[in-house]
């Protein structure tokens, strides 16, 4: 069986399109062509505006042109992470997609569940002929992974509607009604490059077998951060007994995700060739002991490599070994609104050698509290800027406050209730949606979001729950079906 042949068709149709067209963040030309190519197809009117986006719009069905217009929203590009040991080119690869009993997922790579099941259900409904709904925008924003471009540079008369639902969560069942903010901060260490120093053991370390995992969603659950355990390492070794130099180092790739490989390059004086070993081999136990139960395959490789021809001047890998140790990770706070949300957090996302003779370290913040977000922003800068690195911040986003009063999710708690005889859970995320960039263009929006149950987004273990892919489609197209002609904030 392949994805095309799921239930909902449509949906899952859509889908397998979605994972042939290569469309990595900032490089999503052939994704947007196949929409407008869609819109042409299905006689629908389109539009572009300058960053992007596209907007595709859908008359009411007949008897239902007094509704609300509602827009239907996901962004088109992708997280491209890939498993060390997979051939794969994000830019011109399609994606392999495996069913392994009730879940799809890659081979070796990110699904692109997120977001492309959220376009295909936007097709789905912009394709159908038997659904009863009022005026349909279906919004496709571009750039969301890398910077949230789209929905940070949309036109303020881009959108009619005043309802709108996200479709770029990750639970089935699970109303959202908020995110947190976020902001990137940079460092940057330069350096000097001198000789390899004569009768050394030269090897390369390698952290590897990390699950990764959504730098938001997932901060809270305790995963291992490869870019900390190997600098826990090379911190242990930059005692003067072993005159440890280093050459290379890196790891991690992208501001939203938890890194899951990372990498040094080292030489130690010949002598010290076995207490290394063993150091390592000790260190390793620890580090698995640590994290035994949610990091099952957790390892270090170290192999002997060649002389390098160059190695990084002593100084400045000092204080880059002592600032990534330093630099905090993980769960700042917890937020006293609403019991089991993180409020504030920080991800020590990517280290990386750069032209210039330079290292450019990322991290990205993240908090439902503007103050906080600022506060964790300049913890930090603050523990790069005494290791004597530049800093540089992206402008960021802002977060998305609950509307305990919104008109659509009164809908959709009732339409879910009745839909599946149960509750659905209303949360707010720490992962970050566009929301709240769309609610400072557009502050009469009234929104919600909702998505089917995903796993390890933004990691090659990517996942995506078949059976919640119909109860998503079901519950969407009951709340379209369902939106009244009168809203509360129209009522009189």
């Amino acid at each position: 069986m392949t994805i095309k042949e799921l239930q909902p068709s449509a949906v899952w149709g859509y889908f397998y399109d979605i994972t042939q067209i290569p469309r990595p963040s900032k490089k999503e030309e052939r994704i947007l062509a196949y929409l407008l190519d869609f819109a042409a197809q299905h006689n629908l009117e389109a539009k572009q505006d300058k960053a992007g986006n596209i907007l595709i719009t859908k008359p009411a069905t007949p008897g239902k042109e007094d509704i609300p217009t509602v827009i239907l929203q996901s962004h088109v590009d992708m997280v491209c992470e890939k498993n060390a040991d997979v051939t794969h080119d994000f830019d011109n690869d399609p994606i392999e997609t495996v069913i392994d009993g009730d879940w799809v997922k890659a081979n070796g790579t990110t699904l692109g569940a997120d977001n492309g099941i959220g376009i295909a259900a936007q097709l789905a409904v912009l394709a159908a002929d038997d659904i009863a709904h009022g005026k349909i925008e279906a919004l496709f924003t571009v750039d969301e992974e890398t910077g949230l471009t789209g929905a940070n540079s949309l036109e303020k008369e881009f959108l009619t509607g005043d309802i709108l639902l996200n479709l770029d969560t990750e639970e089935e069942g699970e109303i959202y009604i908020g995110c947190a903010g976020g902001k990137g901060t940079k460092a940057y260490f330069k350096y000097k490059v001198k000789d390899a120093p004569k009768k050394y053991f030269w090897f390369r370390i390698a952290v590897k077998g990390l699950r990764g995992g959504h730098s938001g969603s997932d901060i809270d659950k305790g995963l291992a951060n490869a870019n900390k355990i190997l600098t826990r390492f090379l911190h242990s070794v930059t005692r003067k007994k072993y005159a440890m130099v280093l050459s290379e180092i890196g790891g991690g790739n992208l501001h939203n995700a938890i890194p899951r490989e990372a990498y040094a390059v080292l030489g130690v004086k010949d002598r010290y060739k076995e207490d290394i070993r063993v150091k390592l081999n000790t260190f390793l136990a620890k580090v698995q002991e640590e994290y035994h139960d949610r990091e099952p395959n957790l390892d270090i490789h170290l192999e002997s490599v060649q002389i390098p021809s160059k190695v990084i001047n002593k100084k400045a890998a000092e204080k880059l070994i002592l600032a990534l140790y330093a630099c905090p990770h993980g769960v700042i706070g917890m937020s006293n609104d609403i019991p089991g949300l993180v409020e504030t957090s920080t991800n020590l996302a990517s280290v990386k050698m750069i032209n210039g003779h330079q290292i450019e370290v990322g991290t990205s913040q993240r908090s439902s509290v503007e103050s906080q977000k600022e506060y964790v922003v300049n913890m930090v800068s603050s523990v790069f800027e005494l290791a004597g690195a530049a800093i540089i911040h992206n402008d960021g986003y802002p977060g998305w406050k609950p509307n305990p009063d919104s008109a659509i999710l009164d809908l959709a708690k009732r339409e879910y209730k009745t839909l599946y005889n149960k509750n659905a859970g209303i949360k707010a995320i720490h992962a970050g949606l566009e929301c709240g960039l769309f609610l400072e263009k557009y502050p009469r929006l009234d929104m919600i979001s909702i998505g089917p149950d995903m796993t390890d987004v933004h990691s090659p273990d990517e996942k995506m729950k078949i059976s919640s892919v119909g109860k998503f489609w079901d519950f969407l197209v009951r709340i379209l079906e369902a939106v009244p002609a009168v809203t509360s904030d129209t009522a009189e």
